[in-house]
């Protein structure tokens, strides 16, 4: 509550005063420069002393910012012996430093030669599942992609993990001789 007297600083401005007069629901204070300028109660601060009197309560505050960490657990057990994923950004950024004076054709065909060297090599060392991370754009990186892996035998291919990937991303399988 503010009285007549009081000294008040203003809540979004860089304005300071004294309170002249509280009519209702209006509070009107001279200004250090002395004009009179009428607030509402809730757009000024008292200050004691020339002090900005604030009354809070810390802890409440700081409560209220803090992030709340979800109680989750990971509930799979995962083995010793698992190996992850490799995982292949074909995002032509990725691929090479300067990027800027390649044209779509350029860019299209280092990224489908760096996925064929990906699958050669997981073919050669028996690796049985890779991804292709290529992002979602206007599909052409896909596209190209489930054109030349149709191409392989024994190779089984579907989008990849939705929660971990996104929409832009493949996984590819590789059916393993056992002889």
């Amino acid at each position: 509550m503010l009285n007549k007297g009081d000294k008040v600083t203003v809540l979004d401005d860089a304005i300071d005063g004294i309170v002249t007069e509280v009519k209702g629901n209006d509070v009107i204070i001279e200004t250090t420069d002395g004009f009179h300028l009428t607030f509402k109660p809730g757009e000024l601060l008292k200050m004691d002393q020339g002090e900005l009197r604030i009354d809070f309560n810390k802890n409440h505050i700081i409560a209220e910012k803090e992030v709340k960490k979800p109680n989750y657990i990971n509930k799979e057990k995962k083995s010793k012996k698992e190996v992850p994923v490799p995982e292949f950004d074909l995002h032509i950024e990725k691929l090479v430093k300067n990027y800027k004076s390649m044209n779509n054709y350029e860019i299209l065909t280092l990224q489908s030669e760096t996925a064929k060297k990906h699958i050669e090599f997981a073919i050669r060392n028996r690796i049985p599942k890779i991804v292709f991370i290529h992002g979602v754009g206007e599909g052409v990186l896909k596209s190209e992609l489930d054109f030349m892996l149709g191409r392989y035998d024994n190779i089984t291919f579907q989008d990849a993990n939705y929660q971990k990937y996104g929409q832009g991303a493949t996984e590819v399988y590789f059916k393993q001789n056992t002889k």
